[in-house]
């Protein structure tokens, strides 16, 4: 069974490279472009990462990460922060919120999916 990513980006050529590649990559991806349920929907998904998109309409990655790390069921949920803004206060933020893994738009396609096989190797939903 493929593995699954629920990617919250609201910039749809990003949003679509993105699919793009991991659908090559064996993947299967769910996309939201708000991130106002964005929680609830990977509740629900259950997905074996989450990558997030730092501006969001409806709800930050930010705050989207900080409601997931609040829930103890997705507590060990590999998250993948994506940001246009690389300063290193937003990176601070967001190991201290609990992210996996933060990076730096743009990022070459090895480096996205070398950091996403690297997040959920060996991960067993």
């Amino acid at each position: 069974m493929a593995k699954h990513v629920v990617l919250v980006e609201d910039e749809t050529n990003i949003a679509e490279a993105i699919r793009f590649l991991l659908g090559r990559d064996g993947w299967r991806v769910e996309t939201l472009a708000n991130g106002g349920n964005a929680a609830e929907v990977i509740r629900a998904a259950r997905p074996d990462l989450v990558m997030l998109d730092v501006m969001l309409p409806g709800k930050t990655g930010f705050e989207i990460l900080a409601e997931l790390r609040g829930d103890a069921t997705l507590a060990d949920l590999p998250i993948l922060m994506l940001t246009a803004r690389g300063q290193s206060r937003d990176r601070e933020m967001a190991e201290r919120a609990g992210v996996s893994r933060f990076m730096t738009k743009p990022f070459s396609n090895e480096e996205m999916l070398s950091a996403v096989r690297e997040l959920t190797e060996g991960r067993v939903i």
